[in-house]
């Protein structure tokens, strides 16, 4: 059943840290995509992720080029503040691939207008809210994808 996070150039190494957590407890598997914003070895991910990363299925790729080659048949939703379709509207299916951008500002604007038929957001109720935390948005829709498919 595993699904796939992907984080495309994660900056905060807490927000990893708790995802590879997510990753394992949920039988997912974690790709990174580089450049980070912190280095593997930094204590505050290690902390996040406690012992636990050592046991991940864990990827990295160099760049988006290189994720993207490796992975060029894979089934890829991508999320995103942008996309005009809920989280619960995605079709979820066994080692489907869900993409999230870096905390900051997202997806790369030229991966958004590529993929706009495969672009969902999670609703934000709220006017004064812009964007949820990476990790928590990353387990919203993780945990709907294994609703889903179980």
């Amino acid at each position: 059943m595993p699904l796939n996070i992907v984080l495309i150039e994660p900056e905060i190494p807490n927000n990893t840290g708790n995802i590879g957590r997510l990753a394992l407890a949920s039988g997912s598997n974690l790709h990174l995509v580089k450049p980070f914003g912190f280095e593997i070895t930094d204590a505050r991910l290690k902390r996040a992720g406690l012992d636990y990363w050592q046991h991940l299925n864990l990827h990295y790729y160099e760049n988006l080029e290189e994720f993207f080659s490796k992975n060029k048949d894979a089934n890829m939703v991508f999320l995103s503040s942008h996309g005009e379709s809920n989280h619960w509207d995605i079709s979820f299916e066994n080692n489907m691939f869900l993409v999230f951008g870096k905390e900051s500002v997202g997806l790369p604007k030229a991966l958004l207008e590529k993929q706009e038929n495969k672009l969902f957001k999670i609703p934000l109720y709220s006017n004064h809210v812009r964007s949820l935390n990476l990790a928590n948005a990353v387990s919203i829709v993780v945990y709907e994808g294994i609703r889903q498919i179980t």
